[in-house]
């Protein structure tokens, strides 16, 4: 949904880029094992190009790490979830090995990615691009006849995707109700699932995102609002990632993710916010529930879900091993979010340690012992990823700031139309989203928390990336 035509004048994000130390080259040794990169476990996989696989992801996309399908059966549903088999075309202690663990994640910016592995491997032998048959590690989950998972299993296997779809295409899709026969039970799927989220207490906070896209020689900042099939395809990630969890918790070696119980005076401060919009939360309902039962199309909603992401601080990744007395007995391994167990395995082309966690996955489910190589690595991925996290965090925030400061550089003392995302508390501001153009920045005065006001613009720096706005009270 675009929601203004107004862009910022051409520039790049060359300056992002130096700034975070981004570099999209690899040196010769590392593009020389991309290049070659053969599959390690040819001789042993089950060829499973008999399901007709779709990749649903956004245009243009090709790194792609996940291919679908999901079929009914007399008792429920069984998602079958191909996942680019990553750790059969790195070689262990190699040239690229040593390289992802310095890279830690794919970075997205809005001139192009600054991949995890280099093209020739992520976006073309390792991807599951359409009419290919590609290696891939392929959970099959069997749900029972309320969405709960009740066995799942992963091997190694050949698979092929027979279509490349995106997110917009299968809501129209569905929609029209002629959805991929592939997906047919997407909805049902995704309905059965947040039921699920609900009776375990997960929190689902769906603010919609800002995005910097192409507009001719410029760019313009977009608010992309979450479908119901982003909503639904998350869900089938979210499942992998519990059942792996389960795997490695119970063979006692892996990583996880994890997140703190919200605290006390979170849960406080959102019931107080809630109140002040006068938005009923009932005696005894969890946060997650109240949240789930929300009109998406209201101020105060905005306003609702950006007071909930007080709920979910503190993520985390926990590396174990027991054979290697490395378990911390006192460590969480849940994910307070998600309400269970959780681990990241489904994204091995972008992120580096959901190669190691589905090599641990599929080790176990094999009866196999686990590679050296994976768990010598596991003590280490926490601090990696914890420090790429943070940089990709960064580096999305710093393309925003400076597409908002150019867009707006030219406009330092013009009112706007805003929604008050968040009161001011303490030292700090408020918040307030602008539609016009679409904007998210600080405000000095104290608006209305989850109200429609006008604010002035008092400054867009497009060297410090920094805007604010300025409320004052009409008075009669």
């Amino acid at each position: 949904m675009l929601l203004t035509r107004l862009k910022a004048p051409g520039f790049d994000f060359a300056a992002i880029r130096s700034e975070f130390a981004l570099s999209e080259t690899f040196d010769a040794d590392v593009m020389r094992e991309a290049v070659q990169a053969r599959d390690l476990h040819a001789d042993s996989r089950i060829d499973r190009t008999d399901i007709p696989f779709v990749t649903i992801d956004p245009p243009g996309s090709k790194d792609l790490d996940q291919a679908v399908h999901i079929e009914k059966t007399s008792n429920g549903l069984v998602v079958h979830y191909a996942i680019a088999d990553v750790g059969a075309l790195v070689i262990p202690g190699g040239a690229l090995d040593a390289e992802t663990r310095r890279r830690g994640q794919t970075f997205y910016l809005p001139d192009g990615s600054v991949p995890l592995h280099p093209r020739e491997l992520s976006e073309g032998s390792g991807s599951l691009l359409e009419g290919q048959t590609r290696c891939a590690a392929l959970w099959t989950i069997e749900l029972d006849d309320v969405g709960e998972a009740a066995a799942w299993t992963v091997t190694r296997a050949l698979v092929r995707s027979v279509a490349r779809l995106d997110y917009a295409g299968v809501q129209a899709d569905v929609d029209a109700g002629t959805p991929h026969p592939s997906i047919a039970a997407l909805s049902e799927f995704g309905s059965q699932r947040a039921n699920a989220a609900r009776r375990r207490g997960a929190i689902d906070i769906t603010l919609p995102e800002q995005e910097v896209v192409p507009d001719g020689a410029g760019w313009r900042i977009v608010l992309q609002p979450r479908t119901a099939v982003d909503g639904w395809n998350a869900e089938v990630s979210l499942l992998t990632g519990m059942c792996a969890a389960r795997i490695m918790l119970d063979a006692g070696t892996g990583i996880v993710r994890t997140l703190p119980p919200a605290p006390g005076e979170a849960v406080e401060t959102l019931k107080r916010t809630a109140a002040a919009l006068g938005i009923d939360w009932p005696a005894g309902a969890s946060a997650g529930a109240v949240l789930a039962g929300l009109s998406a199309d209201k101020p105060s909603t905005l306003a609702m879900m950006s007071q909930a992401t007080g709920l979910l601080r503190g993520a985390d990744y926990l590396a174990f091993d027991r054979t290697a007395n490395t378990v911390d007995s006192d460590a969480s391994v849940e994910h307070s979010g998600i309400g269970a167990p959780y681990a990241h395995v489904t994204a091995p082309l972008r992120r580096l340690s959901d190669r190691f966690a589905t090599e641990v996955c599929l080790a176990v489910v094999a009866g196999s012992p686990v590679p050296e190589w994976a768990t010598q690595a596991l003590p280490e991925l926490p601090a990696i990823m914890r420090g790429s996290d943070s940089a990709a965090s960064k580096v999305d925030r710093a393309c925003v700031d400076l597409t908002e400061a150019h867009v707006l550089k030219d406009r330092v003392g013009e009112t706007f139309d805003a929604v008050v995302l968040r009161g001011a508390e303490g030292k700090r501001d408020a918040e307030v989203l602008v539609s016009d153009p679409i904007v998210i920045g600080k405000c000095d005065g104290e608006p209305p928390a989850g109200e429609s006001v006008a604010v002035r613009l008092t400054q867009a720096d497009t060297d410090s990336r920094k805007i604010a706005f300025g409320y004052s009270p009409v008075t009669a």
